[in-house]
């Protein structure tokens, strides 16, 4: 008997699509974090991919977190491993040096937030559902990566707030919070899929320089957990690595001459 596909990967261009699927609302298990993680390392091995898309199945969520039922009849210590084997997974996301966006098309709940703060921006569209961190009311935290991602977006007064309160609010108040990049109108979820793919598209060559790209989200992602001088450090040896590369050579190169950059990822 075959596996069930929770996570649907496709490629549209240059852009790695993971598609969550699990009606009604994409809660995840670890049979889906399973192949969530698949989906980011199959992504980062493959060399005609240069930026990965996250979004959810259907019209109503994103994700709504972790399955509830899954986690009442599991043990303790199984339950533990699984949320080690989500932190990771999130983690490597964060780690693959290309750009990631996560497409909000529904509810973004519990977990499901958690996966979308593992992305580098967030995009959602207005009036599609509802964004918090909800887990308090079932008495735990946000274990995958809530507690320490939110209060580096928000902040440590207003992430113990939202957490403690378990409130869930709109897209509007999310952007005005700093939790997404951007809300966008939209007339259905394949109206929004395809303004985030033309969006996601910009950000690939020969528009823009992948690796520069690249080194840029690492020395973000990581440098921000550094000793300031460390992080320093780290921006000098990433910015070295692209003025040896052939496309800071072209970038260069199109400024001085006045002309548009032709940008090959190498």
């Amino acid at each position: 008997m075959s596996e069930k596909v929770l996570v649907h990967y496709e490629v549209h261009g240059k852009v790695a699509v993971l598609t969550l699927d699990d009606p009604p609302a994409n809660t995840y298990t670890h049979e889906m974090m399973s192949q969530l993680d698949s989906g980011i390392i199959k992504a980062r091995f493959d060399k005609g991919v240069e930026v990965i898309v996250i979004t959810g199945a259907g019209e109503k969520f994103f994700c709504a977190g972790a399955n509830i039922g899954m986690l009442n009849e599991a043990d303790p210590d199984w339950k533990y491993c699984f949320c080690l084997h989500a932190n990771e997974t999130l983690n490597r996301l964060e780690h693959t040096p290309k750009l990631v966006i996560a497409a909000l098309n529904g509810h973004t709940v519990g977990g499901g937030l958690e996966i979308a703060m593992a992305a580098d921006m967030r995009i959602a569209r207005k009036d599609s559902g509802k964004v918090g961190l909800p887990e308090v009311a079932l008495g735990v935290l946000p274990g995958t990566g809530g507690t320490q991602r939110l209060v580096r977006l928000v902040g440590k007064p207003s992430a113990i707030q939202l957490m403690v309160e378990g409130s869930t609010f709109d897209f509007d108040r999310a952007h005005q919070l700093g939790l997404v990049n951007e809300v966008w109108e939209a007339d259905s979820r394949d109206d929004f899929f395809a303004k985030v793919l033309e969006y996601a598209n910009q950000f690939t060559t020969p528009n823009k320089a992948t690796k520069a790209v690249g080194l840029i989200k690492r020395s973000v992602q990581t440098g921000a957990e550094l000793p300031f001088e460390l992080a320093l450090a780290l921006e000098r040896e990433l910015q070295a690595q692209l003025f040896a590369s052939k496309d800071a050579k072209e970038g260069l190169a199109a400024y001085v001459e006045k002309r548009p950059a032709d940008f090959k990822g190498n």
